[in-house]
């Protein structure tokens, strides 16, 4: 379910009013810990989370003209998702967070490669959001997506 709104703003305004708070809960926990370097933008219909051009000036290899993506946020139609790419990329991450969220979590973990998907608002663990935003660094982010995913030129 993408969204055209061209801000963030925008895109919080037309959220349904059952998951406006938790995605207000997230968006603040993913800004609070977002690591320094990195900025809010709209991306593919969702709240985005990205190393800009002026930091990561080759962009993204699928398209260049696009920012480094790290994190997204989502009202979907059945559920939330937060778009971790780090759990994609990074066995620790995954293997950290994945223990962490048996621990704090009535439900199952409902996942994807990189999309975490909560349908219960009421089990949503938004200080483990946190702490995953926080989990490397700008730096960092870039050396594990240049190894991991951009084509050697």
């Amino acid at each position: 379910m993408q969204s055209k709104a061209i801000t963030p703003q925008q895109y919080l305004d037309e959220i349904p009013d059952d998951r406006k708070e938790p995605i207000q809960k997230l968006r603040q926990q993913i800004l609070d810990n977002l690591p320094k370097g990195m900025e809010e933008a709209m991306g593919y219909g969702m709240l985005g989370y990205v190393i800009p051009h002026t930091v990561y000036s080759d962009g993204y290899h699928c398209d260049p003209k696009l920012p480094l993506p790290f994190m997204s946020l989502a009202s979907q139609k059945k559920f939330i998702a937060v778009y971790s790419m780090v759990i994609y990329a990074k066995k620790e991450v995954m293997d950290w967070f994945t223990a962490e969220y048996a621990k704090q979590c009535k439900y199952k973990l409902d996942m994807g490669k990189s999309c975490i998907r909560f349908k219960r608002m009421d089990d949503i663990p938004f200080d483990l959001i946190g702490e995953l935003t926080a989990k490397v660094s700008t730096q960092e982010w870039i050396g594990i997506y240049e190894s991991a995913f951009k084509k050697k030129q």
